[in-house]
């Protein structure tokens, strides 16, 4: 029976340079590989390391990458080892097979976010009305399912995001605040149903996962083990489960860490 393994990505197992938190001496600073260009500039990297552990880990279980990016975003990415089967985009909005959205799955969650929720017209016309141009940088839709703005951090008054979680939590959205983007996310647009019909369609029998934002709370919970980095939201928030493990890692180093547990627990001298 496979290992199903199903990763966040930014900040979990791929940094921007400013997210690498390398505090070592210069000289002594991990190589580093770039994963993903946009706009002809380099974008996001992982350790050498942390490359050659998910080539790895490839060959060991079902690695689905899972992710809060639109597909245009998720496919600029360029993992080192075997492409994977599946992948979960936009929050779970679309379940990708050897790269292209899986129709029915599509249909059925935003079957749901019409039963369930309030429309994303209503959402974005509050974020349009409230958020302050002072801080505000972008405002955006993701695949018709969500929003999200690009603030400058600093600015931001934690008031204003208090404010606006209020007021979507009693709309049936969930909002997360993410280095500069604030998401604003229907409660059953979650990772964790998604990896759960991947599980279904691959019978895997082990569920692994990790992540570090508030948006990747259901995925660990739906898994069988999962760890979270030292870093982001739910780090802040001393966020713990029964089978998460806390890491002391931060930043680039904290996904090799996450690599090398998922493949000591995937490898079959361990599950013996």
């Amino acid at each position: 029976m496979p290992v199903l393994v199903a990763s966040d990505l930014d900040r979990t197992l791929i940094y921007s340079a400013a997210a690498l938190a390398l505090t070592m001496p210069d000289a002594r600073a991990p190589r580093l590989l770039c994963v993903e260009v946009h706009e002809s500039r380099p974008l996001s990297y992982m350790t050498e390391t942390a490359a050659g552990l998910l080539t790895d880990l490839g060959d060991a279980a079902v690695f689905v990458p899972t992710t809060t990016r639109t597909r245009k975003q998720y496919l600029r990415i360029n993992l080192p080892g075997p492409a994977p089967t599946y992948a979960i985009c936009a929050n779970g909005g679309h379940l990708l097979v050897d790269g292209v959205s899986d129709p029915d799955w599509h249909a059925r969650v935003t079957a749901r976010l019409a039963d369930e929720c309030a429309p994303l017209a209503e959402i974005q016309e509050y974020l349009a009305r409230t958020a302050d141009p002072l801080w505000l940088r972008k405002q955006r839709v993701a695949e018709d399912l969500f929003a999200y703005l690009v603030v400058e951090r600093e600015l931001l008054p934690e008031e204003w995001v208090k404010e606006l979680a209020a007021w979507a939590e009693n709309l049936g959205w969930t909002v997360s605040l993410q280095g500069r983007k604030i998401y604003a996310v229907p409660k059953p647009l979650t990772k964790s149903a998604a990896v759960r019909e991947i599980a279904r369609r691959t019978g895997a029998d082990l569920t692994l996962a990790a992540g570090d934002s508030l948006l990747d709370a259901d995925l660990l919970l739906v898994a069988d083990q999962g760890w979270r980095p030292g870093h982001g939201e739910l780090a802040d928030a001393s966020w713990t489960a029964p089978a998460i493990t806390a890491l002391p890692e931060r930043g680039v180093l904290a996904g090799e860490r996450i690599l090398r547990e998922f493949l000591r627990v995937s490898r079959p001298s361990h599950r013996s």
